[in-house]
C-alpha cells in the first residue's frame, strides 16, 4: 500500500465497529459512481481491510478509523474526504475528520537510509586495515603501545614529544595509545581536562606547533573550545562525526589528519572575539550604544518575559552546535538548520511564518534586515556584531547572557 488514512471518531451514542463500518459503507455507496465504491475498491485490492479501534467515554462513542490505501495520490485524497461525509452512524450523530494521510512509502524509504547507514558503518568498521595486513604478512605483531607520563602535569605521551617539532594533542590516555599504535610517537593528552588547560599543554604551544585531534562529537567540540581559548594551537583535526580518536584505524588517522584546518579558522566559528577587539569598537560604539540602550532596555525587558521558560533552556543544547532554532507565534519549534544557511531560510520563509529565532551565532545587520522583511519579531543570538546601524522595523534582539 502507498498510503494510510487515519481519521477521528466522534458518535453522540453507544456503537460497535461492524456499526461504524457499516455507515461509512452505506454512505458513500453512489456518491462518486463505481469508480469510488468502497467494496469494488476492496476486491481490485485498491484499498485494504477499513480498521476501527473504539472506546467508550460515557455515552459517547471516540476512537480512530484507518484505511491503507494503493490508489495515487489525488484518489485518496478523495476517499479520505468522502470519510467526512459519514455523519451518522445508528441512532445516532457522528463525526469523522481526517486528521492525517501518510506516505508508507516514504517511511520505508526513511527505514531503507536507517538500515543501509548501520550496514555501511559495520562494513567500513570491518574493512582490513592495510598497516595491520602488512604487518603480519611480514611477520610482525602489533606491540602494545606503552604511554608514558611527561611534564609537570604527568600528562598521558608517547616518547617523542620532547624532541618532536609538532605535537599532536588528544583528550585522552586511550587516544595516546591508539595513534601510538599506528606509529605517532609525538602525542599527549589533556588528561581529562574540560574547562582548564593543563599548564603542560599551554608550555608545549610557546615553542612547538600543536594539532588538536578531538572527537568527532558535542564533546569533542567544547574541548576544543577550551584547548583554542587557553593554548596556541596551530591546526585542528577531528575524528568523523559521531566516532571517537580512540576508534579510528590509521587509515582513518591519516585522513583525519591530512583534512585538519588552520586553528585561527576553526577559532573564528567557535569562539567570540577576542576582547582587544571589542576594547577598540568600544570607543566607535559607544554613543550609538548609549542612545540605543534607552530604548532597547524595556523593549528586551518586555521579550524577556514573554519567552517560555523551555526556550531560554534550549540555550544550553544550542550553544556550540552552530545551529538555529525557528519558532512560530505559539513558540512551537518549528524548524532547524545551520546558521550558515540561516539567511537563506529566513529569505524563503512567508512572511510571519517565522516568530522568533534562537541561534549559536552571531547578530548581524543583514539577518536583522531580512527577519524584517519577514516579519520575524525576535532574534536571540549568541553576541551582537560590531557593525550594527540600526534595529529595521519591530524586530527585537538580544544575547545568550540578556537571558541568563
Amino acid at each position: 500500500m502507498k498510503y494510510l488514512i487515519r481519521a477521528r471518531l466522534e458518535v453522540d451514542g453507544r456503537v460497535d465497529r461492524h456499526d461504524v463500518i457499516g455507515a461509512i459503507f452505506g454512505q458513500t455507496e453512489g456518491l462518486l459512481g463505481s469508480q469510488f465504491n468502497l467494496e469494488e475498491l476492496q476486491e481490485k485490492e485498491k484499498i485494504g481491510r477499513i480498521h476501527v479501534d473504539i472506546k467508550y467515554q460515557g455515552t459517547k462513542t471516540v476512537g480512530t478509523i484507518q484505511i491503507p490505501s494503493n490508489l495515487d495520490r489525488v484518489e485518496t485524497a478523495i476517499l479520505a474526504a468522502m470519510l467526512e461525509v459519514v455523519d451518522r452512524i445508528g441512532p445516532y450523530d457522528a463525526r469523522i475528520t481526517v486528521e492525517e494521510i501518510k506516505d508508507l512509502r516514504a517511511e520505508k524509504l526513511r527505514r531503507i537510509i536507517e538500515r543501509s547507514r548501520e550496514i555501511l558503518k559495520k562494513m567500513k568498521a570491518e574493512e582490513p586495515d592495510l598497516k595491520e595486513v602488512i604487518r603480519k604478512v611480514q611477520g610482525v605483531e602489533a606491540r602494545p603501545a606503552k604511554v608514558r607520563e611527561y611534564g609537570p602535569d604527568k600528562l598521558p605521551a608517547g616518547p617523542d614529544v620532547e624532541k618532536a617539532d609538532t605535537v599532536i594533542v588528544v583528550e585522552g590516555r586511550a587516544d595516546v595509545a591508539n595513534l601510538m599504535r599506528y606509529g605517532y610517537t609525538n602525542v599527549i593528552a589533556l588528561g581529562g581536562a574540560r574547562e582548564k588547560i593543563p599548564k603542560t599543554i599551554i608550555d608545549l604551544g610557546k615553542s612547538k606547533k600543536l594539532i588538536a585531534f578531538v572527537d568527532g562529537d558535542r564533546g569533542g567540540d567544547l574541548i576544543l573550545k577550551t584547548l583554542l581559548s587557553q593554548a596556541k594551537v596551530d591546526y585542528v583535526a577531528r575524528a568523523p562525526r559521531g566516532m571517537e580518536v580512540e576508534q579510528l584505524t590509521g587509515k582513518e588517522i591519516a585522513e583525519a589528519l591530512a583534512a585538519m584546518q588552520p586553528a585561527e579558522e576553526v577559532r573564528k566559528k567557535l569562539l567570540p572575539e577576542e576582547a582587544r577587539e571589542a576594547r577598540e569598537e568600544a570607543p566607535k560604539q559607544e554613543a550609538a550604544v548609549k542612545e540605543e540602550a534607552v530604548e532597547e532596555k524595556p523593549r528586551q525587558a518586555t521579550a524577556t518575559m514573554a519567552i517560555p521558560k523551555s526556550v531560554v533552556d534550549k540555550i544550553d543544547e544550542v550553544k556550540g552546535t552552530l545551529e538555529a532554532v525557528l519558532y512560530d507565534r505559539e513558540w512551537r519549534e518549528i524548524g532547524r538548520v545551520k546558521v550558515r544557511d540561516l539567511f537563506n531560510r529566513i529569505q524563503s520563509a512567508q512572511p510571519g511564518e517565522i516568530h522568533a529565532i534562537l541561534f549559536d551565532g552571531i547578530i548581524t545587520q543583514r539577518l536583522l534586515d531580512a527577519a524584517a522583511e519577514k516579519g520575524v519579531s525576535l532574534l536571540i543570538g549568541a553576541r551582537v556584531g560590531s557593525k550594527l546601524q540600526g534595529r529595521p522595523g519591530n524586530v527585537r534582539f538580544m544575547t545568550f547572557s540578556d537571558l541568563a
